[in-house]
């Protein structure tokens, strides 16, 4: 990697040394824990955000601005924040990934049509990805390689472990209230685990003139954003909410207290640099260190990338504006690649990642989550189609039999790591996940009524965690620690790719099989001449034909497990002398 001549080679990246105390990784994983499962609750409490923020059920189109929103913000600047980890410290990371998660909770939480609740969804999407990268990150700076496995594979596992409780979570708080409460608890979780970082960080004392400001500054926003009831409708507080330029809305007193408290917090942070809350001294440097251009043609092609997978109808499409933005996403990624080449600052590492553990690493977590997601959709639509019938919940509890085993074998896989060779591991858990669905491709309408569902099940998950840890030590073993944000970020951009692209090539497959199968059935006219309106050959046919169309994706699914465990035999190497005791 190349450095700036001004600036002397550093073995360690700003925050990793001394190692962080266990109390600020405790915490990080904590905060992973929660973005997780915000993931999840949100496909709990699709229908009611719609309604809230005025889109009918019959516009479920609409919908994708949210879920995709979140991806979008979650993806395309993982790059920038695995950056800024490595060059300004892990703890301002994660405490500015926090207060984003908490500031696009509070946005959504008080939405009342579909662009704040979109733009909310973006800015917590943003937080809970950078969360990640840094947690890794800190866990390398913490453990030496051959230790790092099983401390990995417990993060990993409470990530996991979001897919599960995230659900149980959202339908805990949509049986006492609305789907708002979901928000505001995210809202104080994200701002508690922020103050707890920056204690248990020992970031140096903030500016406390600074920080009665900011506080200030947020508070107003946010009553103006939240507007109780108790305080917008009472006759003398209620005037805060009035504007004083009636056709100005944004003229409230509250806003522009906010906006005076905030001029000041700005003007504050630049005289007195020393304990400043905003960092706004630095800016220009840090703006030369993360590489704007580079950072802009990431964000540019995984941004395009994403949406074109995020946006598409599974049912008539691959991707989505295809025409325009794989276009986009190629040149922008064509343009990145040889502008990180001549930059000395780039903001991505593409040297770091020259030995064979690390894009093997980032192949692995590419196939890894084109085969998961293949469980994630169709296990609930084999359900659906089969044993429970247009019963949400049952589909639910029969994927949760994997899900819950993902996290035992993340923390297995970890503990594994400590004897044996991490590429032995990987592969094996993939195997094992390949395995599984082959079973799944011999499953008919009786099958998931059997205990031998939950076994292949609970195998798959067991395979899928067990691959976790593995791969990520190896990716942390083969790169230096000046670049474990950014490595990290990558990771997490393998595998999310993955599972976008994996749903929609799968999928169009699968539909394509379906469609060849119903034409080659006939009509019900011809089955059944006489009663075509109850034909039950036509039925049954078309029942299989189903089944064909869910065999067909858990058999990509099993290519893809199969590939991964092979990839990670072959390109996991490099880490082992590093991984394992001698």
């Amino acid at each position: 990697m190349s450095r700036s001549p001004h600036r002397p080679p550093a073995e360690h990246p700003p925050g990793a040394r001394p190692a962080p105390g266990l109390p600020l990784v405790v915490l990080a994983t904590l905060a992973v824990l929660v973005t997780a499962a915000d993931t999840y609750v949100v496909v709990l409490a699709l229908p009611d955000i719609l309604t809230g923020v005025g889109v009918g059920l019959d516009e479920l189109q609409r919908a994708t601005p949210i879920v995709g929103g979140f991806l979008l913000g979650y993806t395309a600047t993982l790059p920038l924040l695995g950056r800024l980890a490595d060059l300004r410290g892990r703890v301002p990371v994660l405490v500015g990934c926090l207060l984003l998660f908490a500031l696009g909770s509070l946005l959504t939480a008080t939405a009342d049509t579909l662009g704040p609740a979109v733009l909310g969804r973006g800015l917590q999407g943003v937080g809970a990805g950078g969360l990640v990268p840094a947690t890794l990150a800190l866990v390398a700076d913490r453990w030496p390689p051959e230790r790092r496995a099983l401390p990995l594979g417990v993060v990993g596992a409470v990530q996991e472990a979001g897919a599960v409780l995230g659900p149980l979570a959202g339908a805990a708080v949509l049986a006492f209230a609305d789907w708002r409460a979901i928000f505001w608890l995210n809202l104080l979780l994200g701002l508690a685990l922020a103050v707890g970082a920056v204690v248990a960080g020992q970031v140096r004392r903030p500016d406390p003139i600074g920080l009665v400001l900011a506080v200030l500054t947020a508070g107003a926003v946010g009553l103006h954003l939240a507007s109780p009831a108790a305080l917008a409708e009472d006759v003398t507080l209620g005037l805060a909410y009035v504007p004083v330029v009636e056709s100005l809305e944004w003229t409230t007193p509250l806003l522009l207290g906010a906006l005076v408290a905030g001029a000041a917090l700005v003007w504050r942070s630049i005289a007195r640099p020393h304990g400043a809350v905003l960092p706004l001294r630095g800016l220009r440097q840090l703006a030369g260190e993360v590489d704007v251009v580079g950072s802009t043609l990431a964000v540019v092609a995984l941004g395009s990338l994403v949406w074109a997978f995020a946006a598409a109808d599974p049912a008539t499409q691959v991707v989505a504006h295809g025409a325009v933005l794989l276009p986009l996403a190629v040149v922008a990624g064509v343009a990145f690649v040889l502008h990180e080449r001549r930059t000395p600052e780039p903001v991505l590492p593409l040297s770091a990642l020259r030995p064979v553990g690390a894009w093997g690493a980032l192949l692995v977590n590419l196939l890894v989550g084109a085969a998961l997601v293949a469980a994630l959709v169709d296990i609930p639509l084999f359900a659906r189609n089969t044993t429970t019938p247009g019963d949400q919940l049952g589909a639910a509890l029969v994927l949760l039999r994997l899900l819950v085993a993902v996290p035992v074998g993340a923390v297995v896989g970890g503990w594994l790591c400590r004897t044996v060779p991490a590429r032995l591991v990987a592969a094996g858990g993939m195997a094992l996940t390949a395995v599984a669905f082959v079973a799944m491709t011999r499953w008919d309408a009786g099958s998931l009524d059997g205990a031998l569902s939950t076994v292949v099940l609970a195998a798959a998950g067991l395979g899928f965690g067990l691959a976790i840890a593995p791969v990520n030590a190896v990716l942390l073993a083969v790169t230096e620690a000046a670049v474990h944000g950014s490595a990290s970020a990558l990771a997490v951009v393998a595998r999310t790719v993955g599972m976008l692209a994996g749903l929609s090539l799968l999928t169009a497959v699968a539909l394509r099989r379906f469609t060849a199968e119903v034409d080659a059935i006939g009509t019900p006219f011809e089955l059944c001449p006489d009663t075509p309106a109850d034909c039950a050959v036509y039925d049954a046919a078309t029942d299989a034909a189903v089944l064909t169309q869910l065999h067909t994706v858990f058999a990509g699914a099993a290519v893809a497990a199969g590939l991964a465990a092979v990839a990670a035999l072959v390109l996991l190497r490099e880490g082992r002398s590093r991984l394992v005791r001698p």
